[in-house]
C-alpha cells in the first residue's frame, strides 16, 4: 500500500521526509517531481530518511514523496543474462537507447523487458506436485545458457495447467492449485536483495575452484562455494586478476560487480568484456556472464545497493543447480559508501570513521557464499563462490575493510606493490597470502599427484626460507653465501619465474590445466631433491647454474602438453647425473 508524504529537508543524497502515516524501512520510495528512486534507512519519530539513488539536486522541501511499501527487488527471470545493469538492475543498455551516454535522472526502467517472449518449455505435468524450487520448464536464454524456471520459494500445490510456446516474462505459463486458491505461473519472480534466499540444506565443501592460474589453484586454492578476498594497492592487478579468473574459472554463471569503480576502467570492462572469447563454448563469455555496472561518480546508496543486486543475481542462479562465480570489485568502495551514508544520517564513527556495524555487514555478504542443496523435490546442488577485491589506501592491509574481511573469508590473496613493479603477474605475495581450504583441496589434488601436499609444502618452506636469506644476501652479497643456501636462491628463483609468473596474455601460460601445474612444481623440486645431496658433498653451485636445463625449466610453463615436462625431467636426471660423474658424487 503507497503512502504518500513530502520532503523536510535535503542534506547531500540524503533526503528527510514526513509521511501521513509510518512507512517501514527499507521501502523504496519516488522523491520529487522527478520521481527520483530512494530507499527508507531509518524512522525517527515522524520522520524517515531516504537514500537517493540518485543526484537530489534541484529538490526542494515540500516536493511530494511517495512510498510504495516494497523493499528494493530483484526482477528474476529471463532476460538479465548476458546484459549489463547497474547497481538497481536497469539496463545500461536501454537506459543509453532512452538518454543517450549520461543518464538522466528520473529514468526509471523495468529490468525484465516485459513485450519479448521467450520460448518455454515445460518439464512438469497437469496434476504433478510441485513446491517452491522445483523446475516448472526451461528457456534456452542464450547459446549457451539455458534458464530454468522455478517455483516461487514459497509456492507449494498441484499443477492444473501448463502451457508450451512463446510468452512474455508477465504471462501465464501455467497455474497451480494451493491451499489459499488458484494461483498462475510466470516465467518472472522477484526477491528482495538484502534477504538470502532460503535454501535446503547447507553442504561441506568438497572441491576446489580451479581457475587456471597457478599461484591460485595450487597454492592458494579457493573452495568451490567458499570466499576469498583480493586486497591490492593501486596498480597491483586486482581488476586483471578477477577477469582472468572471471573467463578461466570452474563455474557456469559469472556475475561481475563493478561496485564504486573508476569509470574508465568499469568502460573499459564494459568495452572489451563482451569480446572475450568463451574457452568452454568457444562462442562469447557474455552469453553466461551479467555485470552489475556501478561507477564511483554514481550516487553512494546506489552504489551500496549493488553488492547485494549482484548476490542476489548469482543466488537465484544457484538455485538452478548451478556454480556461480561472484566476483566484487570492490568492496572498498562499498565500505565507503556505507561511511558516507553514516554520516549523513549522524551515526556515531568508529575505526577510520567507518560505522561501528561495518563487521556485520561484511559478514553479512560473505556468508551468502555456500554450497547448497536447493530448494524442491530433486536434490540439487549449486554453489556460490564470492570473490571481492579490496582496495585498502597506500596498500596497508591494517585498515579496517581488509582486517574485517580476513575474519570471514577462507582465502587471502595478498597482492604486493613491489611485485607488480617488477612485472611479476599475479602480484599474488606468497609470505602474507593464506587459504583454510587445504584439506578440501588436498583430497582433489591428490587425483593428480599423490604427494601433492607436501610438495607444495616444500615448495613455501623453499619460499619462506629464500626470503630469509635475501636479507643477508643483499648485506654481504649472494656469494658470500654457503652453496647450500644459494641453492635455495636458484630454486626460489625457478619458482617464481617458471611457476609463479603467468602471462594473462601468453597463448599456452594463460592458463594452464590442473595435470600439468602438478607436473610442473614436481619437476621443479625434484630438481631441487637431485642437486641438494651434490651440492653437500662439493660441486660448485656455478657448476649448477650452467646446466641447460635450468633455462629450460624456467620455459616449460610455455610449453604445450605434458610432454615436454616428461622429457625435461629425462634431460634433468641425464644432466646431473654426468655432472656428479665428473666430480666423482653420488647422485640420489
Amino acid at each position: 500500500m503507497s503512502l504518500k508524504g513530502s520532503i523536510d529537508r535535503i542534506n547531500g543524497s540524503l533526503v528527510v521526509a514526513k509521511f501521513e502515516a509510518e512507512p517501514k524501512i527499507g521501502d523504496l520510495v519516488e522523491i520529487g517531481s522527478l520521481r527520483l528512486m530512494g530507499e527508507i534507512v531509518r524512522l525517527s519519530e515522524d520522520k524517515a530518511y531516504i537514500q537517493c539513488y540518485e543526484a537530489t539536486s534541484s529538490l526542494k522541501p515540500g516536493e511530494p514523496v511517495l512510498d510504495s511499501g516494497k523493499p528494493l527487488v530483484a526482477e528474476l527471470g529471463p532476460g538479465v543474462m548476458g546484459t549489463i545493469v547497474d547497481g538497481i538492475e536497469r539496463s545500461e543498455s536501454k537506459l543509453w537507447e532512452l538518454t543517450g551516454p549520461f543518464v538522466s535522472r528520473g529514468t526509471n526502467i523495468v529490468p525484465l523487458d516485459r513485450t519479448k517472449k521467450w520460448a518455454f518449455e515445460p518439464k512438469v505435468m497437469v496434476g504433478g506436485k510441485v513446491r517452491g524450487g522445483d523446475i516448472i520448464g526451461v528457456v534456452q536464454e542464450t547459446e549457451s545458457f539455458q534458464h530454468r524456471v522455478l517455483v516461487p520459494p514459497e509456492l507449494e500445490g498441484t499443477i492444473t495447467s501448463i502451457e508450451k510456446g512463446d510468452f512474455t516474462v508477465e504471462d501465464v505459463v501455467g497455474t497451480v492449485e494451493t491451499r489459499t486458491g488458484s494461483i498462475g505461473l510466470r516465467m518472472m519472480q522477484t526477491w528482495p536483495v538484502r534477504r538470502p534466499r532460503p535454501v535446503k540444506e547447507r553442504l561441506p565443501l568438497m572441491m576446489p575452484l580451479m581457475t587456471g592460474q597457478r599461484v591460485i589453484d595450487t597454492f592458494f586454492p579457493v573452495a568451490k562455494g567458499g570466499a576469498a578476498c583480493i586486497p591490492g594497492g593501486f596498480g597491483t592487478g586486482k581488476t586483471v586478476m578477477l577477469q582472468q579468473v572471471s573467463k578461466w574459472a570452474d563455474a557456469d554463471i559469472i556475475i561481475l560487480i563493478g561496485c564504486g569503480e573508476r569509470g574508465n576502467e568499469m568502460a573499459d570492462v564494459v568495452a572489451h568484456f563482451p569480446e572475450i572469447s568463451d574457452p568452454r563454448s568457444g562462442r562469447l563469455l557474455i552469453e553466461r556472464t551479467i555485470i552489475v555496472a556501478n561507477v564511483s561518480n554514481m550516487p553512494v546508496s546506489a552504489r551500496e545497493a549493488s553488492i547485494y543486486m549482484g548476490i542476489t543475481l548469482g543466488e537465484y542462479y544457484r538455485d538452478m543447480g548451478y556454480d556461480v562465480a561472484v566476483m566484487a570489485d570492490s568492496t572498498s568502495r562499498w565500505a565507503e559508501a556505507l561511511r558516507d551514508m553514516s554520516g549523513r544520517l549522524e551515526e556515531i564513527p568508529a575505526e577510520s570513521g567507518y560505522p561501528a556495524y561495518l563487521a556485520d555487514r561484511i559478514a553479512e555478504i560473505y556468508e551468502r557464499a555456500g554450497r547448497v542443496v536447493t530448494l524442491g523435490s530433486d536434490q540439487r546442488i549449486g554453489s556460490l563462490t564470492l570473490l571481492g577485491a579490496v582496495s585498502p589506501p597506500g596498500g596497508d592491509f591494517s585498515e579496517p575493510v581488509t582486517t574485517h574481511t580476513l575474519r570471514f573469508v577462507g582465502t587471502f590473496w595478498a597482492l604486493d606493490s613491489e611485485l607488480a613493479f617488477r612485472r611479476h603477474f599475479p602480484a599474488i605475495n606468497w609470505l602474507r597470502s593464506f587459504t583454510r581450504y587445504m584439506t578440501v583441496a588436498s583430497k582433489w589434488w591428490s587425483k593428480y599427484e599423490r604427494n601433492w601436499e607436501q610438495i607444495r609444502a616444500k615448495a613455501l618452506e623453499l619460499l619462506e626460507e629464500a626470503a630469509e636469506i635475501e636479507e643477508t644476501a643483499r648485506i654481504i652479497g649472494e656469494k658470500a653465501m654457503p652453496d647450500e643456501q644459494r641453492l635455495i636462491l636458484l630454486l626460489a628463483e625457478l619458482l617464481r619465474e617458471g611457476f609463479l609468473v603467468q602471462s594473462a596474455f601468453h597463448e599456452v601460460d594463460r592458463y594452464c590445466e590442473a595435470e600439468k601445474q602438478a607436473a610442473l612444481l614436481k619437476v621443479i623440486i625434484d630438481f631441487y631433491n637431485l642437486a641438494e645431496p651434490i651440492i653437500r658433498q662439493g660441486i660448485p653451485i656455478e657448476k649448477i647454474r650452467e646446466l641447460g636445463i635450468v633455462s629450460e625449466l624456467m620455459r616449460l610453463k610455455e610449453r604445450k602438453g605434458l610432454q615436454p615436462i616428461d622429457a625435461a625431467r629425462i634431460e634433468m636426471r641425464k644432466q646431473i647425473s654426468q655432472l656428479a660423474e665428473t666430480y666423482e658424487v653420488k647422485v640420489r
